[in-house]
């Protein structure tokens, strides 16, 4: 499952691993039947030798990309606030299957990426640890239904538009199992996510399509009287945002990792203070190309979670307000859709550790 790209560009499939650009790029691609191929691919050439890009006095190097989430630490680049807490980082940017691919051929150690995508990249061989979780989607992933369609059970007998094997198919899913509907129910036609606001205007029998922002909005924007019938705000915690790390950068530069985290929070509080937001989204937008005003409500989709929140998500639980149960989830939806095979030990990609210490 994959996410954003670049809301300038178009996006280059991150189930190629996917990427949107959910904001630029295609904007960001939350998907991973690309990302589990590419990344095999590239675990194959490199073998286990490949090494994380980490010595014991180079910067940390971290890529990330446009989701809100990740785009956050900017605010701390511009800043100087790295330098402040000591520690030396290296922030690549990429678009967000790039970045994975980076993760996966040993060149970062580490990336941003959500848990089903974590999962996605140590299936493929690219072993990794959660240490941050980032945020959660809260509204920025929708379906989008088209008149007379107004409600999920008006999708049953209806074709759906969905890039499958990706985030926004796991939405569908969860949409359709909390109004007592299965995909047998309707019928899934499969597309590139940055082509499904075409397909829902131009397609006669298309009721609906699931699509991540800014897709969402376009879509809504050429179809008049569609609307949002279930979005990732009616599932918090479906979809997880975090830092995965490489297990031995995570050993040999702990100390750093936690100063990681320190300046992450300092971002958060930057982001919610009044006072200070117009500054943080100003730097935020300018990142990815976008006005302030563009740029704000997809701010608004991103749940960031500050330290108190982060410890409550990395409490161990079933539900999806944990992200040991999201992440269980996201690991039953790759393998129904055969995004890998085998099952994960979800545990083993989570460390909570230094966020728990802050």
């Amino acid at each position: 499952m994959k996410r954003f790209a670049s809301v300038l560009t178009s996006r280059t499939p991150r189930a190629s691993l996917a990427s949107p650009a959910r904001f630029a790029s295609a904007l960001r691609t939350r998907g991973a039947l690309a990302v589990a191929a590419a990344a095999l691919a590239i675990g194959l050439a490199a073998g286990p030798a490949a090494s994380p890009a980490h010595a014991a006095a180079a910067p940390l190097a971290i890529g990330y990309s446009d989701w809100p989430g990740f785009v956050a630490f900017q605010i701390a680049i511009e800043k100087g606030w790295f330098k402040e807490a000591g520690v030396d980082v290296n922030f690549q940017w990429f678009d967000y299957s790039a970045s994975l691919d980076a993760f996966s051929a040993g060149k970062l150690d580490a990336v941003g990426a959500t848990n089903g995508d974590a999962l996605v990249t140590g299936a493929s061989g690219a072993k990794n640890v959660m240490i941050l979780l980032t945020d959660y989607s809260s509204g920025n992933d929708m379906i989008v239904a088209k008149p007379p369609v107004r409600t999920v059970e008006g999708l049953k007998g209806k074709k759906v538009g969905v890039e499958m094997g990706l985030v926004d198919h796991l939405l569908l899913d969860t949409a359709l199992e909390k109004h007592a509907l299965k995909e047998s129910d309707l019928t899934l036609v499969n597309a590139k996510t940055n082509e499904l606001p075409q397909v829902l205007a131009s397609s006669g029998d298309v009721a609906a399509v699931g699509a991540w922002q800014p897709n969402a909005g376009e879509a809504l924007k050429r179809v008049p009287g569609s609307r949002p019938i279930f979005t990732s705000a009616d599932a918090p915690g479906l979809i997880y945002d975090a830092i995965t790390v490489n297990p031995v950068s995570l050993q040999s530069r702990k100390a750093d990792w936690a100063k990681v985290i320190k300046v992450w929070y300092r971002c958060v509080a930057y982001i919610n203070d009044p006072k200070t937001q117009p500054d943080a989204v100003r730097i935020m937008s300018a990142r990815v190309g976008l006005t302030p005003a563009q740029y704000l409500p997809l701010l608004k989709g991103t749940h960031l979670l500050d330290a108190a929140a982060a410890k409550k998500a990395f409490t161990k639980g079933d539900g999806l307000d944990s992200v040991y149960g999201s992440s269980v989830n996201a690991d039953k939806f790759n393998v129904r859709n055969a995004v890998y095979k085998q099952s994960q030990n979800v545990s083993a990609y989570i460390d909570p550790e230094l966020a728990n210490a802050q």
